[in-house]
């Protein structure tokens, strides 16, 4: 993950030169079994980056009407839990929306019923995007706390200098 991304790849050579400039000073540096800041921005980056996952599934099949075995594609949610008592998060499990398929009536469509109604996935569009819209913000909010520790550690460097 590090190579593909540039901001994370800065801060682990910021944190290398950090460790570096101690050594070369006769100082250890310390660690806590925390997590630390990025540790934790980055399981808030990956838990959001599923979630937007599992949102874009729901998008590409919102008109999905078999997704096999005769059924009508269901709609996902990620469930998240706490990544233990170090303050992270993971994802826990992607769950299916159990509620009522949408019926559509449609009566020259082959999979319609003796009504005319098809069965559609319970998925609603605006509430999708909604989603996408809060996973977006906190994906952004969790990089902007790694940009903030990033210049947090080049600050304390040049003081060290």
């Amino acid at each position: 993950m590090q190579d593909s991304n540039p901001l994370l790849a800065a801060m682990v050579r910021v944190e290398s030169d950090k460790a570096r400039q101690l050594k070369r000073k006769g100082q250890k540096m310390e660690v806590d079994n925390l997590f630390s800041p990025i540790d934790i921005a980055i399981s808030g980056l990956q838990a959001q980056g599923k979630q937007m996952e599992v949102i874009s599934s729901n998008v590409a099949n919102a008109r999905t009407s078999d997704a096999g075995q005769g059924e009508p594609y269901r709609r996902l949610e990620a469930a998240f839990k706490s990544d233990g008592d170090l303050g992270g998060v993971e994802l826990g499990e992607i769950l299916p929306d159990m509620s009522d398929f949408l019926r559509v009536y449609d009566p020259s469509s082959p999979r319609a019923d003796e009504q005319g109604y098809v069965s559609m996935p319970n998925i609603n569009l605006p509430l999708e995007m909604m989603n996408l819209s809060i996973a977006t913000r906190m994906y952004q909010a969790n990089v902007a706390v790694l940009k903030r520790y990033q210049r947090m550690v080049e600050t304390t460097l040049e003081l060290l200098r």
